[in-house]
């Protein structure tokens, strides 16, 4: 039957015209989001890669190790953060090139010295720094005295054996606690931790052979206390002797001196805390 002259038709579709041009729209956008995605992803990468090459600068991962980014987290543009700091690696430089795990140094050392270590004469843990073996002035000083007792040069001598076979950079450093001490040999706790050091530097350069150049002493007196000095406890964990085991890479090794910082002056009884470093002979 034929439509009627004079009556236009009406188009009862137009909202697809509308409708397409959503949908269009709709997945340029999502297109948009995606590419987005991926440039994030990208660049978390290229981020995660250039921190990882300022700590090897800074000389916290010795040598070409990394801590790697599985194929999972790169591919998913995320880092899984370490349960606890115990599983983050703790890698040392050896003089020979090689890479000695602090972990497995400890085993080596926990191995020839476990009577000192249940006696709490020796003490060890791991810092940024590296591995440092703690001496207690109980088996190794008498009080108040530089000289290392006779009882504890064969303590000394397995832990030289053991440095010395790996030959790593060593920081010797003298603490004390707060107590002031005032004798014919010492006018303070800054003479005889820096005296302490000296000692144990000599000993281990001069009688167990370790290289000069890879060690250092260094006195701090009471300032760095690993204990409060309000116990006698405390004050006997303070009185020690440091063993650092540093990695070559590490900003105070041997072969130069560390940038001391500017000296400012105290507000408790305009006393000037600074390091005292000496080497064998100087």
């Amino acid at each position: 039957m034929s439509r009627p002259a004079g009556k236009p038709h009406v188009s009862r579709e137009r909202w697809l015209v509308s409708y397409a041009d959503f949908i269009t729209l709709l997945f340029a956008f999502f297109v948009v989001l995606y590419a987005s995605a991926e440039m994030d992803r990208q660049k978390i990468i290229r981020l995660s890669d250039a921190i990882e090459g300022g700590f090897q600068q800074l000389g916290a991962f010795a040598g070409n190790q990394t801590i790697p980014m599985s194929s999972q987290q790169r591919s998913t543009g995320g880092v899984q953060p370490a349960s606890s700091a115990n599983d983050l690696p703790h890698p040392i430089e050896a003089g020979a090139g090689g890479i000695v795990d602090a972990d497995e140094l400890q085993r080596e050392l926990e191995a020839v010295l476990g009577a000192e270590i249940r006696e709490h004469e020796i003490e060890m843990r791991v810092t940024p720094e590296g591995l440092v073996l703690s001496l207690r002035e109980v088996g190794f000083f008498d009080s108040g005295r530089a000289e290392m007792v006779p009882t504890a040069l064969p303590k000394l001598g397995k832990i030289a054996s053991i440095l010395n076979s790996h030959g790593f950079d060593i920081r010797v450093e003298g603490h004390t606690d707060d107590v002031p001490i005032h004798n014919s040999d010492f006018q303070s706790n800054w003479e005889l931790s820096t005296a302490r050091a000296t000692q144990v530097v000599t000993l281990l350069v001069e009688n167990y052979g370790l290289d000069p150049l890879r060690v250092s002493a260094a006195g701090y007196g009471p300032y760095r206390p690993v204990a409060s000095n309000n116990s006698a406890q405390g004050r006997k964990m303070n009185r020690r002797v440091d063993l650092v085991i540093t990695s070559r890479g590490s900003g105070e090794s041997a072969g130069s001196s560390p940038a001391l910082p500017p000296l400012k002056q105290s507000t408790e009884g305009n006393k000037l805390p600074t390091n005292v470093n000496r080497r064998p002979g100087g």
